[in-house]
């Protein structure tokens, strides 16, 4: 008894000078902020104060005005292909939201879907512009809805990119009577963050692997995925304060309040059909709730079409904005704009 008992108890000790081990390798400090800016900001990059908030924006193009709207985890990078294809016709400006990419934390920690929004309309009143498209990928998306919601007038055309915000369906549940959770995401990261234990290892023990795991899961296609694209999701959560402001984020009420009667814009639905964070019947509901608007189902694709077929997906919204997609480049295109 007393021997099993010692290679139990040596048995123990082992696995957790394991486990501390283990944790030590995963440890990972936060990259300064003047470190990461020289690795990923570029010529294009400016920094607007809004509310007490240093937010970056990257402007390329010129002519009507689009806002890009990255999702959860993600950055501005993620439109790096779309604001080169669309800068000949248009005047892009993606935006690194607060606890994201080079902007990193609110000091107030201003996360809700409503926060965002009023973040956005600020800054088009910093920059003087009263006018504007929107396009939103997943949370993006869902603050776009709220900042069409809020501003209708404002909003010359919507363009919601595998978005959040889809409208409950009222179905009652035989067992309860109550309207069911149609709960669609499988996106493990959501679920491990709200553990607090995890939420705290996370802040200080973030490894690399993580991220290929996450991005295998966004797209449809792994072999897409390249070393370079899991460094910068990585290294833009490491930016100073951006792994608190994740959490914080996350524990914080979404906030949205949405009336899609009020969505009378020219609305263009873009979804992957193989988005295993949100069903692509999401975007059937965001159809359904929007009327006269156009929804396009891209095969093999996961939760951001921008980056997994970038050429397909903004030939598509560009082809919604009025600009012909040509297959001979030679040929001036034909530009319909929808702020006449």
């Amino acid at each position: 008894m007393i021997i099993w008992l010692k290679r139990l108890a040596k048995g123990l000790a082992v696995l957790l000078l394991s486990l501390v081990f283990f944790i030590m390798l995963m440890f990972r400090t936060d990259i300064p902020e003047e470190e990461i800016e020289k690795k990923y900001q570029t010529p294009e990059s400016h920094y607007i104060e809004v509310d007490g908030v240093n937010v970056h924006v990257r402007f390329l193009g010129d002519g009507d005005p689009i806002v890009l709207l990255h999702g959860s985890f993600a950055s501005l990078h993620t439109w790096d292909i779309w604001q080169q294809a669309m800068s000949p016709y248009f005047m892009t400006i993606a935006i690194d939201l607060p606890g994201h990419g080079l902007t990193g934390p609110d000091p107030k920690k201003r996360y809700s879907t409503k926060d965002y929004s009023q973040l956005v309309l600020r800054l088009m009143e910093k920059l003087n512009i009263e006018k504007f498209h929107l396009a939103g990928n997943s949370m993006g998306g869902g603050v776009a809805l709220q900042i069409a919601s809020t501003s209708p007038d404002k909003v010359l055309s919507l363009n919601l990119i595998d978005a959040s915000g889809a409208p409950r369906p009222q179905q009652n549940t035989l067992e309860t009577g109550k309207p069911s959770s149609n709960t669609n995401s499988t996106a493990w990261i959501f679920k491990a963050l709200e553990n607090p234990i995890f939420s705290q290892l996370f802040l200080k023990c973030t490894p690399r692997f993580l991220f290929a795991m996450n991005l295998k899961q966004v797209y449809a296609d792994e072999s897409k995925i390249t070393e370079k694209t899991i460094d910068r999701y990585y290294e833009l959560m490491l930016r100073d304060g951006n792994r608190k402001a994740t959490i914080d984020r996350l524990t914080t009420p979404r906030d949205m309040s949405v009336d899609f009667d009020r969505l009378t814009m020219p609305t263009l639905i873009l979804w992957g059909e193989n988005d295993s964070w949100i069903s692509v019947s999401q975007g059937y509901l965001l159809e359904k709730a929007i009327k006269g608007s156009k929804m396009i189902v891209f095969p093999n694709t996961g939760h951001v079409p921008m980056e997994e077929i970038p050429t397909e997906s903004v030939g598509a919204y560009l082809s919604f904005l009025g600009v012909e997609v040509r297959k001979d480049y030679l040929q001036a295109p034909n530009f319909v704009s929808y702020a006449d």
